[in-house]
């Protein structure tokens, strides 16, 4: 189900907002100033691609002290602009019923374009995306 989500979601602009972050991060690392930031923008960028069936994963050193001044730089300057479109955007696709499962993706990558250092976004483990439920064999 997640691969014919992604799939619409490419289609329906995911593509061009990926593209959208990857650019501003190429354009960001020109500068030797601005290449963390823009790291983290080309992982938005390959974030924004296929969202459904993945979930946000704080790091083990996520709250280190400079990936704290990080988060906190890209907060101020950046982050809160990329939050406000995704949830201007959820807002928009969760007044229809075929757009909420869309709306709830943009949802989703509102705290990664929050503080985006010491967190990723990553697959969810077949184990957990049944909720640990047993499989239909009987087996996990």
């Amino acid at each position: 189900m997640s691969l014919l989500g992604n799939i619409i979601w490419l289609i329906f602009g995911g593509f061009l907002a990926g593209l959208g972050y990857i650019l501003g991060g190429l354009l960001l690392c020109l500068t030797i100033v601005g290449i963390p930031f823009g790291l983290q923008a080309i992982k938005l960028g390959w974030a924004t691609f296929a969202p459904f069936g993945k979930q946000i994963v704080e790091l083990p050193d996520a709250n280190r002290p400079l990936r704290l001044i990080f988060n906190v730089i890209w907060l101020v300057f950046i982050g809160w602009e990329i939050a406000l479109a995704h949830a201007g955007s959820a807002l928009l696709l969760a007044i229809t019923i075929i757009g909420i499962p869309f709306a709830l993706q943009h949802l989703k990558l509102i705290p990664l374009a929050l503080l985006p250092f010491g967190r990723d976004l990553r697959a969810v483990p077949p184990s957990s995306a049944t909720g640990g439920q047993s499989t239909v064999n009987g087996d996990q």
